[in-house]
């Protein structure tokens, strides 16, 4: 019974930003547990994602696009609708970064910090919120926030204000949606081994501090975040609305 309650057969998934990293192990979970699964990125190679949900058996396709752009927002949700006919979960993985002193930080990586890592996912949450709302079937979006959208970080200015805004979003449109059937909940992962992460990880020192701080004394790796993602996604969390859940091996509890 319990088991079941993971399974998403018959579901239909966007996942923003899966081409690789986080966002391409959350839509092979989901596909493994029976979603067919839509993929996105910047770059025009689709990379392995697609063929990992093909491989399980499911419907995919891959669209690539800028999500700081409006338009592109818009042509991605119509796209998914027209190749599997509905939404059921969307997740919000797709973001950038830019590490600069705040007192040089450049506006324009600013703007698109900012429009990337929160205006785009507010667009894609609306429209599929809306969706979900006209069919009155309920759904499931989940937001990768971050660390930051607890801590204020260093050097990230605008990739720690647009994850604040992720946790304050999620709990906003959960305060609507919940009594609709819709889950908006978030994911915070802690210092993942991905691209985000590299000049971090290359920085002897600041890696070693990084590690000395996380009391499991490893980086974390994308399939630790495929299992939360597959559980907020799910029936499973079903009563599990406008959290914010850390997978972040135990750094914000020391």
């Amino acid at each position: 019974m319990y088991l079941e309650s993971f399974q998403l057969k018959g579901k239909n998934a966007l996942v923003t930003g899966s081409r690789r990293g986080l966002g391409a192990a959350i839509a092979v979970a989901l596909a493994e547990a029976g979603a067919n699964v839509g993929c996105h990125g910047r770059d025009r190679d689709p990379g392995a994602s697609c063929e990992a949900v093909s491989a399980a058996g499911r419907k995919t396709f891959y669209f690539s696009g800028d999500l700081a752009n409006a338009k592109t927002c818009t042509a991605l949700f119509e796209k998914t609708i027209a190749e599997f006919g509905s939404l059921d979960i969307l997740v919000n993985n797709a973001g950038a970064i830019h590490r600069a002193p705040a007192a040089e930080y450049p506006m324009e990586s600013w703007d698109e910090l900012i429009a990337v890592d929160l205006t785009a996912v507010f667009r894609l949450s609306q429209l599929a919120g809306r969706h979900m709302l006209q069919r009155g079937t309920g759904g499931k979006i989940v937001n990768i926030a971050s660390l930051l959208s607890f801590q204020g970080g260093v050097f990230v200015p605008a990739y720690a204000a647009a994850k604040g805004g992720i946790a304050q979003l999620t709990k906003a449109l959960a305060n609507e949606w919940a009594s609709k059937g819709i889950n908006v909940n978030a994911i915070a992962p802690g210092y993942m081994a991905t691209d985000n992460t590299t000049a971090l990880r290359a920085d002897p020192v600041r890696s070693r501090q990084l590690l000395e701080r996380i009391p499991a004394a490893r980086w974390g790796e994308p399939k630790d975040i495929a299992g939360a993602a597959l559980y907020l996604c799910s029936s499973a969390s079903d009563y599990v609305h406008g959290h914010v859940l850390a997978v972040d091996g135990g750094w914000l509890g020391r």
